[in-house]
């Protein structure tokens, strides 16, 4: 069989296996079926980011999705908070596993991507570096009206697809904060830069001090964009 023929019949193959799989006649675990839910309670694979991009414009799938998270959440209608800026299939995010300072709204994929980093990036973070578990996350908001700094685009803000991380509070009462931990060499910091870290696989966009002074105090994530960790 020359090489032409042997490609061919591989790409037939994997074209029949995949519709099998989306017709439901081939049984697969729901974490490498491509269109099943993105399990949150499941570890991450390379599949994840597409179920994630998934939510965006479907509710449905979305519910099934935060269902199997620790969300506290409820769903919110389409709506236009401030002329030109339109927030469809979002939530408005409680708590989860951990208390927040206020409730912030999100896009499903970016409170699917959140509930993720907080289960498989932020608490096994706490855990190596601590020993214990994150109790609150303290942010700065999520939805804001306005375009990117000095630009003509809008922000992923503008759509409440992004979030602004600001600082952690521990089980034992300790408070690590970007603005005054990022820059140093002790465990705070160190925990600091595994949560980068862990929020660069979580999300789409993550930028923290080393981008640029304006985020200094914050980790920006958001679901938007072609892909960037800084």
């Amino acid at each position: 069989m020359t090489f032409g023929r042997f490609f061919l019949l591989s790409l037939l193959l994997l074209a029949g296996f995949a519709y099998g799989v989306w017709r439901g006649h081939i049984d697969v675990p729901p974490r490498w079926n491509p269109w099943a839910p993105v399990g949150i309670r499941l570890a991450p694979n390379f599949l994840t980011t597409y179920k994630l991009r998934r939510l965006q414009d479907d509710r449905d799938l979305c519910e099934q999705a935060l269902a199997t998270s620790d969300l506290d959440y409820v769903a919110v209608p389409d709506s236009t908070p401030q002329a030109g800026c339109p927030v469809e299939n979002a939530v408005r995010v409680r708590a989860s596993a951990v208390r927040f300072n206020g409730a912030f709204l999100a896009t499903c994929p970016l409170a699917a991507a959140y509930a993720l980093f907080e289960r498989h990036g932020l608490q096994p973070a706490a855990q190596a570096v601590f020993g214990q578990p994150v109790v609150r996350v303290d942010h700065f908001g999520s939805f804001a009206c306005r375009n990117i700094a000095r630009s003509n685009r809008r922000s992923q803000h503008a759509s409440a697809n992004a979030l602004d991380l600001a600082g952690f509070h521990l089980a034992d009462g300790t408070r690590i904060t970007v603005a005054r931990d990022w820059k140093g060499e002790d465990d705070s910091a160190r925990f600091l830069r595994q949560v980068k870290a862990a929020a660069c696989e979580a999300f789409r966009v993550t930028l923290s001090p080393e981008y640029n002074a304006a985020h200094h105090d914050h980790f920006h994530v958001d679901m938007g964009g072609f892909g960037m960790c800084r």
